[in-house]
């Protein structure tokens, strides 16, 4: 960690998490950049970033498993993969949390035999790949992370084992079935590219 650069896209949050992120600054690089809408803030680290690889998590993401990013690692130079993701699984969850975070993980593993899909929660990405296919589309207002990823080659994506941890807090403001039908429209307008330039409400509500 001491030699990990982390950037911390921050929207103008009022929770005091840039204040947070910069306490950390004497164990390791850390900078704080202006936000905005997950693209704009996810492109601006990755263009400060000079590493093989660049890696991309939501705020409340934890990494509970230790040798995770290390096997991430391994796992891109072994196979020259382009992008990988790993199981979601939630903090503390309910039976419903559990089942829709695993009706997710499912999809991310079949997706391997159509179009790649990889959430923000957790995406390691080549940085060479991530420029050529020109980052996260700064005009999608919905599932940015889904639009890049399935640009990705079937063969240069993976899904490693393991999990990172994250809340229920989606759930929680939209309610389970809504999360669910969203889930469901996004993939029967896979191939609809205007369908991501609009928030679906998604903003409005969360």
């Amino acid at each position: 960690m001491p030699d990990t650069r982390v950037f911390v896209a921050d929207a103008n949050s009022t929770d005091s998490t840039a204040e947070m992120a910069r306490s950390f600054a004497a164990k390791f690089p850390i900078e704080v950049l202006p936000g905005g809408l997950p693209s704009v803030g996810r492109n601006a680290g990755a263009r400060r970033a000079t590493t093989p690889y660049v890696l991309f998590l939501d705020a409340d993401v934890e990494l509970r498993d230790p040798t995770l990013l290390r096997r991430a690692v391994c796992a891109m130079q072994r196979h020259q993969l382009h992008c990988l993701t790993t199981n979601i699984r939630c903090i503390d969850g309910s039976a419903a949390d559990r089942l829709l975070f695993g009706g997710s993980n499912v999809c991310q593993k079949l997706s391997r035999w159509a179009a790649p899909f990889a959430t923000g929660m957790f995406m390691m990405f080549d940085r060479e790949e991530f420029q050529r296919l020109g980052g996260f589309n700064e005009h999608a207002l919905y599932a940015e992370d889904y639009l890049l990823s399935k640009q990705v080659a079937r063969k240069r994506f993976a899904v490693i084992p393991g999990a990172v941890m994250t809340s229920n807090r989606r759930f929680q403001k939209m309610g389970h079935m809504h999360i669910a039908k969203m889930f469901l429209k996004t993939a029967l307008n896979s191939s609809n590219q205007s369908y991501f330039l609009r928030d679906q409400g998604y903003w409005e509500e969360s």
